[in-house]
Parts: C-alpha cells; structure tokens; sequence
C-alpha cells in the first residue's frame, strides 16, 4: 500500500509539471501572437499615403499658390505644357499643382474645387468645354481666387480675370492661307474640317480660315465637297456664330482622331472619282491632320493632296518631313505657358497682367495678351523647330 502511495504521488507530481508546462506554452504562444498583431497594425498605421498620379503636391508645409487644370493626359500637347508649367513655377519659388480633367467637365470642376480646399491664390485652367467651364470658375472667384482661362477661352461669365491665348483666328488665317498659296486652277475639289463645337476656339479657327478661303471659294477657285451648309453660305464674307455652327455640325471632329478619321472615310466613299484628284484639306490641328492624310492617301482616287494642321506635335513634324502633311501651325508653347506664368505672378504680387487685346466671353470683354504664331512646312521645318531650340534634331529623321 505504501509502495502504490509513492507511484501515485508520482504520478500526481508528473501531471503537475505538464500542467505548468502548458500554461507556460500557452502562455509564450499568445504573447507572440499579440506582438506580430502589434507590429502589423503599427506597420499599417505608419505607411505613407499614396499622391494622386496625375498632381504635383507642394512641399510639406508649403502653401499652395497656383493651381492648374488641364484638359487631358492623352495629349502629347498637354503633357508638354504640364512639364513646362511644372518647372517654370519650381524655379521661380511657387509651389503648384497640376490636374488634369480627362475631358470631363464634371471631374473639371471638382479639380478646381479640390485646389480651391488647398488654398490656391491664382487658377490656370484650360476648359474642356469653355460654356460648362464658367461653374468652376464661379466657384473660384467666389473663393478669391484670381481666374486665368489657359488657351480656351471660358464662356458665359464675368469670373474670369485674364485670358492666355494664342491669336486663333490668325492660326485659321495661316491654314487657309497655306491651302491658297498652293491653289493653281479652279475647280479644285476643297474638304473642310473643324475641331469641337464645344471649344470657342474651334470657332476662332473657322472663322480666320474662312476669312481667307471664301473669296476663293466665290470666284471659283475651290469648290466645297463634304458640307452643305457650307455650300449654302458660300456667298458670305462673315458668318454668325449660328451660322459658323451649323457647318461645324457637320464637319467636326471633336479633336479625336478617330472621329477625324472615320469622318473623312466616309465623305471620300460619298465622293464621285471627279471630286478627288488633287485636293485641298482644311484640318484643325495636327492629330487630326495626321488622321485625315492617312484617309486621303489610302485612296487610290486621290493623287495629291494639302493638309494644314496646328499644334507642331513632333508626329506631324516628321510627317511634313516625310510629306505626308503639307504643313502646320507652331504655337510655341514655351511662349503661352511663360505669359500664364507671368499673369499668376503678377496677380500674386497684387499687379495688372498686361493687355494688348480683349475677348468677348458673351457677358464681359475679357483681358489678354494673344502670343504670334509661325507657318511651318516642309523648306522651313529646320529653321522654325529646331534650331529655336524647340525639339532636338535627334528626335527626327530624314532631316538634312
């Protein structure tokens, strides 16, 4: 019996120890356990947050003075003016954000919104659509900020203060003027094509364009192909916006290249054998250019054609230099961005941006400093793009 009591104690003694060693096990386990959470969620609360990848965020700290929206990022002209817009305000000590709206109104005006939060002194923007644009500047100048309309005129509102612009009509005139200068004959088929009816601009276009072709049109020299409504006002010098309208509702091309594209297709299918032959194309600008002439040139009907553009985008640079475009419009970039920057300076300072001109929104006679523009073609695409220092030689071939 005594011997069965030592075996039991024992055993008891045994199952003691095991018992404290689980405790300690378990113990250790959930210590652990509590630490790796802890560490995760320390690690969670410390990581940075992420920028919005199409904004330039000032330095911590820094107030934000000038705010810019722009239209797209699909662009290459857009993407230019945010890299020279961003570098040119860093070197001058304001801090900026740039924005970009996708071509979406709505998404615009919540841009201007969300840089009116942070602050801004001076709003650059260029509008997607200049009439749905005059909320968003509302709601800048209701917030003291100083409004300058970049490139597109914003419409239908006293809230704007300044307008950044290159002389648009003039940029039609130099297409339309292109187009007569390589004229010989009469009869000659002509195609017309114009940029939004959203945008003020495409309207400028037209109308300097017009300036020019009309009494070549009249007398004879060119004969429109692709509007009806065109060749219903052909006998008049100046048009009415209403009436610019109704043409552009019939030629536009929404700056897509697509559309452009698809647009001339069909008015090549529509066109008789005689309506081809050498042709004369009025194109808006040089993505649509590119688009146009890639239709015309598939065309076996075509033998030769002239198309304008505008913008001097470094595709259609090398398409002049290959031929494939007649010519283009070089609104120097480097000259608009340095006026804008030059107008916010001067509004933050508390001074008066110059004036050398005024345009009617529809409700006031908006201040502006329209920049010259450069006829580029073929004989003069050396001297005019790249030895301003405005591309590099070696992003071109066949140069000489």
């Amino acid at each position: 019996m005594s011997y069965m009591s030592e075996v039991q104690r024992s055993r008891l003694i045994a199952t003691n120890h095991q018992g404290e060693d689980m405790k300690r096990f378990k113990f250790l386990f959930t210590l652990a356990s509590v630490l790796i959470i802890a560490s995760m969620v320390l690690g969670a609360c410390t990581t940075a947050p992420q920028e919005p990848v199409d904004s330039e965020q000032p330095p911590a700290g820094e107030e934000l003075a000038v705010g810019i929206v722009l239209p797209t990022k699909d662009e290459p002209r857009w993407i230019q003016d945010e890299t020279r817009f961003k570098d040119a305000l860093t070197q001058q000590g304001y801090s900026v954000e740039i924005l970009f709206s996708q071509g979406d109104p709505a998404r615009e005006k919540q841009n201007v919104e969300t840089l009116i939060s942070k602050g801004i002194k001076v709003l650059i923007i260029c509008p997607h659509d200049g009439t749905a644009a005059a909320a968003a500047a509302e709601a800048a100048r209701d917030a003291g900020v100083k409004v300058v309309s970049y490139d597109r005129l914003i419409l239908d509102t006293d809230a704007v203060d300044y307008y950044v612009t290159f002389d648009s009509v003039a940029v039609g005139e130099a297409q339309a003027q292109y187009l007569v200068d390589n004229a010989s004959g009469t009869g000659l088929p002509l195609y017309l094509y114009a940029g939004a009816s959203s945008d003020n601009n495409a309207f400028l276009f037209f109308e300097g364009a017009w300036n020019v072709l009309q009494p070549k049109i009249a007398d004879g020299t060119f004969v429109i192909k692709n509007s009806a409504e065109a060749v219903a006002l052909q006998d008049k010098a100046t048009l009415t916006r209403d009436e610019m309208g109704r043409i552009l509702g019939q030629v536009t091309t929404n700056w897509d290249f697509n559309v452009a594209k698809g647009l001339a297709e069909a008015n090549l299918t529509a066109a008789a054998a005689e309506d081809k032959g050498e042709v004369f194309i009025l194109a808006p600008n040089d993505g649509t250019a590119r688009a146009i002439a890639d239709a015309f040139a598939a065309d076996t009907d075509v033998t030769k054609y002239y198309v304008t553009g505008q913008d001097a985008e470094k595709a259609s640079v090398q398409y002049i230099i290959d031929g494939l475009q007649s010519m283009t419009v070089l609104k120097d970039v480097r000259t608009l961005v340095a006026d804008a920057i030059a107008a916010a300076v001067a509004f933050l300072d508390g001074r008066t941006p110059e004036e050398t001109a005024t345009y009617n929104n529809n409700v006031i006679d908006v201040p502006a400093k329209p920049s010259a523009v450069v006829t580029v073609t073929q004989d003069n695409v050396k001297a005019t793009v790249i030895d301003s220092g405005y591309y590099p030689a070696s992003d071109f071939t066949g140069l000489e």
